[in-house]
C-alpha cells in the first residue's frame, strides 16, 4: 500500500515532535537530577559540618575533664609522697641487705 506524500510528512513531523519531546524531557529530568544532587550535597555538607563540630567540643571537653582528673591525682600522690615519712638511710641499708642476698644467691647457683 502506498501512502499519500503528506500522510507519510505529516507522520515523520509528528515523530520528530515526538522525538523533542523525548529530548526535552530527558533534559529537564537531567537538570532535575542535578539540582537534587546539588541540593543534597549541600544539606549533607552541612550536617557534617554540624556533627563534626559537636563531636570536636565532645572530645575537647572530654580530654579537659581527664586532664583535671589526671593532675588532681598527680597532685595528690605528690602529697602523699611529701607526707611519707623517709628514712633515706635506713632504706639504702635495706636496699644493700637486699642485694648483697640476691648476689650471694646468685653466686650459688
Amino acid at each position: 500500500m502506498i501512502m499519500p506524500k503528506n500522510v507519510l510528512d505529516h507522520l515523520l513531523k509528528v515523530e520528530a515532535e515526538a522525538a523533542a519531546l523525548v529530548t526535552d524531557a530527558q533534559n529537564e529530568a537531567d537538570r532535575r537530577i542535578h539540582d537534587n544532587e546539588e541540593k543534597n550535597r549541600a544539606v549533607f555538607e552541612e550536617r557534617l559540618k554540624e556533627e563534626t563540630h559537636k563531636q570536636e567540643t565532645s572530645l575537647k571537653k572530654e580530654k579537659e575533664e581527664i586532664n583535671a582528673r589526671y593532675q588532681t591525682a598527680l597532685d595528690n600522690f605528690h602529697e602523699e609522697i611529701k607526707s611519707v615519712n623517709a628514712c633515706e638511710p635506713r632504706f639504702c641499708a635495706l636496699l644493700n641487705e637486699y642485694l648483697a642476698e640476691r648476689t650471694a644467691v646468685s653466686r650459688r647457683n
